[in-house]
């Protein structure tokens, strides 16, 4: 059955699944977007995912078994399932193509020992919380990544790490805080107290807004004009301290809300995509330190919460860690 891939990188990737080897491995095309941070390292992260037919060692293996299922991303008790990490991208993939071409069948040790070798299960890995200053954030919910700075109490020297999300998008991610309004982009949903004329122009500067996730049933209300007024609108562009939204209801659909120059917006939100350089973030996940980690060491995120703390406008991309370790 077609489940979740991840991290198709040159500094290694990981299935989620518990099988020591696949029943059926396909070459996959790696997909990498550069990282950089403040550090002036480049970091190669994944911009994409992809499935391949997986499976579980529930008995004895079996190459030709028709099916064998693997275990859910989530337990039902709350636990994330991670599976298997490949510490070399470049040895699974010789392996894929020597099962491809009908030969590493089992028996040959010379061949499945080093396989084997280089798988990690990132499950039996101990849990470890962080905390630290957000370096940079490449992709999404699912597979995405972020790298953090860590300061030891005692005052050593800072590590940098690289924490990954689960490629099914199950790791929890909680973002909040106050941010610049140079975080709101183009689609994003927002909410502010005004009075707006019959043109939908208010005249009186706003001083915070709220970014928000309407329920996508939730039914856009109209604005009343001369009427201070809760609004919901989405946002087209802000230019020049002018922020135009859209309203999907009413006569009045489009509005221009002057923004104050010390403006700022709330944030509470689940995506990952928010944090920005500087944000403070706590994370609880696995930590793997050995060959294929990045930078001081790569943690395989349960939960990333994030607060907001930068006021000045910063991207969520910078320069950070370092390639792979080699073995």
């Amino acid at each position: 059955m077609p489940l979740y891939d991840l991290l198709a990188t040159r500094f290694g990737r990981f299935r989620h699944t518990h099988s020591s080897r696949t029943r059926r491995c396909r070459p996959a095309t790696d997909l990498v977007r550069g990282l950089t941070t403040a550090a002036g390292v480049l970091i190669a992260l994944p911009t994409g995912l992809y499935c391949l037919p997986v499976c579980a060692q529930v008995a004895a293996y079996n190459p030709y078994a028709d099916s064998q299922d693997s275990p859910p991303p989530v337990s039902p008790d709350g636990t994330i399932h991670w599976g298997t990490f490949y510490k070399s991208a470049a040895l699974q993939k010789s392996y894929e193509r020597l099962w491809n071409l009908g030969a590493c069948r089992g028996s040959n040790k010379a061949i499945t020992v080093p396989v084997e070798q280089n798988q990690l299960s990132i499950d039996s890995l101990p849990t470890v919380d962080f905390r630290g200053v957000v370096q940079g954030v490449t992709g999404s919910n699912s597979g995405g990544a972020v790298a953090f700075m860590v300061t030891s109490p005692d005052g050593a020297a800072a590590t940098q790490r690289v924490a990954v999300l689960h490629p099914a998008g199950v790791s929890r991610v909680d973002v909040s805080g106050t941010a610049p309004v140079a975080i709101l982009t183009p689609g994003m949903t927002v909410r502010c107290q005004a009075t707006v004329d019959g043109k939908g122009r208010a005249e009186t500067p706003i001083h915070t807004l709220h970014l928000v996730a309407p329920a996508t049933d939730a039914k856009p209300a109209p604005v009343t004009p001369g009427q201070e007024e809760m609004i919901i609108g989405r946002v087209v562009q802000m230019k020049r301290g002018v922020l135009t939204l859209r309203v999907d209801a009413g006569r009045i659909r489009r509005l221009s809300i002057p923004l104050a120059e010390d403006a700022t917006v709330q944030v509470a939100s689940s995506l990952v995509s928010l944090a920005g350089v500087g944000d403070a973030v706590e994370i609880k996940g696995r930590l793997w330190e050995g060959e294929g980690s990045i930078g001081d060491g790569t943690v395989f995120a349960d939960k990333i919460t994030v607060t907001k703390t930068c006021l000045q406008a910063t991207s969520s991309t910078a320069r950070i860690p370092s390639s792979p370790k080699s073995p």
